[in-house]
């Protein structure tokens, strides 16, 4: 399934089987409709959401874009496949489940919030490095947690394996074993190795909100529902 945009001129070429050419001036006489609208912009970008006319001919129906969020519970593998586990995936009753993908992977005991979709563009702007968008966690830990993390975590962690420091990430504690953890990256087992530092094991992790995504209180474990149009304009 393609779902990474392509332009309109390529596009076109290769459905039509049209030179380029042609396609321009095609273009250039308004017989090309983008979703009921004539488009002479030739590096329009063109997704699986499009609806393309040529001529009257349908090229492209265009897709319905889909964004779910999934009260992911433990024991459950964040892939759309497992061979031993049972996945977010298998949790979702919709169709064209299969073209759905993760917006932010969670640890197999990891529990809360999950994002999916089949809008590739969307989930990059979620996850991206450079989107910075802060993800908040209810972190409970074996041992009580020293308060001298709250300054570690805020200036950031040298991890030697990968040859990087952490962003600063803000830790609030809410009792001796409990805390908010607000990080800005998601690192392999970041949370974990974090607390390992301080010889503390974190017993339990859940995941709140993604940037301006919090998790529906009223969604129990296991369950999901499509995101509201205000909230996937907020990404």
């Amino acid at each position: 399934m393609r779902l990474q945009p392509d332009r309109l001129d390529r596009y076109l070429a290769n459905r039509a089987r049209l030179s380029r050419q042609d396609v321009r001036r095609l273009l250039a006489e308004d017989r090309v409709l983008v979703n009921g609208e004539t488009s002479r912009i030739v590096d329009l970008e063109v997704r699986v959401f499009d609806r393309i006319e040529l001529d009257g001919e349908m090229l492209q129906a265009g897709k319905a874009a889909r964004y779910l969020m999934l009260h992911k519970p433990a024991g459950c593998a964040s892939a759309t496949q497992d061979a031993t586990h049972r996945t977010v995936l298998d949790l979702i009753d919709e169709p064209d489940k299969q073209d759905l993908h993760i917006a932010g992977r969670l640890d197999f005991n990891t529990t809360g919030l999950m994002l999916l979709t089949n809008d590739g563009q969307w989930s990059r702007r979620l996850t991206q490095p450079t989107s910075l968008l802060g993800k908040v966690y209810l972190v409970e830990t074996e041992d009580e947690i020293d308060p001298a993390c709250v300054d570690a975590f805020a200036q950031g962690m040298y991890f030697r394996f990968e040859n990087l420091t952490t962003l600063p990430a803000e830790l609030v504690l809410l009792n001796p074993r409990r805390a908010r953890l607000t990080l800005h990256e998601g690192r392999y087992h970041q949370v974990k190795r974090m607390f390992g530092r301080f010889n503390n094991k974190v017993t339990a992790l859940h995941r709140e909100s993604m940037g301006p995504l919090t998790l529906d209180l009223a969604l129990e474990p296991g369950r999901y529902r499509s995101l509201t149009e205000q909230e996937i304009a907020q990404i």
